[in-house]
């Protein structure tokens, strides 16, 4: 009777926890329902429509707008900061919802994805060094360089025009690089939206607006071609709501109005301790990524060398395509190609860990199966032929015999592959990775201090490279008096 009570409480329990439970879940599910969250693409580096302040948040004009708009229409977004080449490729392969990123609205962009209404209306200026008196127009480019950002409506009218005036193009991928090649005298000039510009020249960046702005593309909120498009509707009626309140007004005028905010200058020191909390993160990630990367790497490279020293045609073969494809394609272009080209061909969507993980692997995994197989082969081949006539099978021979030596050949080769490796990390800024690079642009874009930035990256560099090189150096030591 005891036994009986006891289990019918005991099922009580169970019965009023799974309808506690399901009740809860009910309740998450509807909550889930009625406030959807977006995952929206932008840049990083265009003030002031979108930068980070000195506390690391992101900020800016299409920032506010995105914001005032998710409070207006009850739906909540992340934020995916790419870069801009990259927060569109993004938008094309449906890694992202949509991108705001002042994203010109023009009709080649139009066959590839649906704009919202026009949020902010630009034009294109020339923007000269500050202390520049010689240039004043078109004509006095002649013979000089111009600096520009790929994908902007600057590009465009740089290309239109170049033939005409007589000056040469020079691309990059973020504004803070194109000014600075201007600042340091590379390039004469570049061409930017009006609003960005004018916004620096009022932070004393160090460069001038000299022209008037051509008449140029408004800026969209942009999302997939018939996909999302209640975002768009959402975007569209928030759009509108927030014009009629006052509020859009109060956002534009916050950064470019005539009470404009201007950004502190901080003394270089100060910039400096400011910023080290950035850089270390972007430090940090930067070791993450290169141990993760290496851990994979030498699994790859192990299986395939082993394959490569085998005398399985097949698999030698086999070994010998993977180094050949993965050794050959530019570390670039195999981010691009994993990050944005295959989840676009097989419809699915790839977080960026899986796919800086995956490109820094196969490409040091090309390089560590040809240290493995170099170590291996550097072994006297009569050693194995000696173990083999004692009577040892071929596996036993190669772990007993010939790996503990090619190991000692190899360490060098395995030092510099990890030095390698950890400077390859900062090629993945270019598909959104904040690594310590990246973390230097950003804050390069928001201080304008090149020097002081640049510098401090270098030096941490540096200092772990040579700690990790002594490390190893000191294992190499080791192992070879064991």
């Amino acid at each position: 009777m005891k036994n009986n009570r006891i289990t019918i409480l005991i099922l009580t329990m169970v019965l009023l926890l799974v309808s506690g439970f399901t009740g809860w879940t009910g309740s998450v599910q509807a909550q889930s329902q009625s406030v959807k969250t977006y995952v929206i693409g932008t840049d990083i580096t265009f003030a002031p429509f979108e930068f980070e302040d000195i506390n690391g948040e992101l900020v800016g004009i299409d920032m506010d707008i995105l914001a005032a708009i998710a409070k207006d229409q009850n739906f909540k977004y992340e934020i995916k900061a790419l870069g801009f080449n990259a927060a569109v490729q993004a938008l094309e392969s449906n890694q992202v919802d949509g991108v705001i990123a002042g994203m010109s609205i023009t009709d080649e962009r139009k066959t590839q994805f649906d704009f919202s209404d026009m949020y902010f209306e630009s034009g294109v200026v020339m923007g000269i060094k500050a202390s520049n008196d010689t240039i004043k127009s078109y004509e006095d480019l002649r013979g000089k360089k111009v600096a520009v950002k790929t994908g902007t409506e600057g590009y465009r009218f740089a290309e239109a025009n170049a033939s005409k005036y007589g000056f040469t193009i020079v691309p990059f991928d973020d504004s803070a690089l194109m000014y600075e090649d201007v600042k340091t005298g590379n390039s004469a000039a570049c061409f930017d939206d009006y609003p960005v510009l004018k916004y620096g020249e009022n932070q004393k960046n160090g460069l001038k607006v000299v022209t008037e702005p051509e008449k140029g593309a408004p800026y969209g909120f942009a999302v997939s071609k018939g996909k999302n498009q209640e975002l768009l509707q959402k975007f569209n009626a928030g759009l509108a709501n927030i014009k009629e309140s006052g509020e859009y007004k109060r956002i534009v005028d916050k950064y470019i109005g005539d009470n404009a905010e201007t950004v502190a200058s901080l003394g270089r020191m100060e910039l400096v301790i400011k910023s080290l909390p950035a850089l270390l993160k972007g430090l940090g990630n930067t070791l993450l990524y290169t141990i993760m990367s290496l851990f994979f790497a030498f699994i790859i490279g192990l299986i395939f060398a082993f394959m490569k020293v085998g005398r399985n045609r097949v698999l030698r073969g086999i070994a010998t395509i993977f180094v050949d494809i993965f050794r050959g394609i530019p570390l670039l272009v195999l981010a691009f190609f994993i990050y944005f080209g295959i989840p676009q061909a097989f419809g699915f969507t790839m977080p960026l860990f899986l796919a800086a993980i995956l490109t820094l692997s196969l490409n040091a995994g090309a390089y560590v199966t040809e240290i493995i197989r170099g170590g291996i082969q550097s072994i006297d081949r009569g050693q194995m032929e000696a173990a083999r006539s004692l009577g040892l099978p071929y596996r036993k021979a190669m772990m007993k015999i010939v790996i503990p030596q090619a190991i000692r050949v190899m360490i060098p080769s395995f030092i510099n592959q990890m030095v390698i490796t950890l400077k390859d990390t900062s090629i993945l800024s270019v598909i959104g990775l904040v690594e310590l690079t990246q973390s230097g642009k950003i804050i390069i874009a928001r201080s304008l201090a090149s020097f002081d930035i640049w510098l401090t990256v270098a030096i941490m560099y540096l200092i772990v490279i040579i700690i990790l090189t002594k490390i190893a150096d000191y294992l190499e030591v080791r192992i070879r008096r064991g």
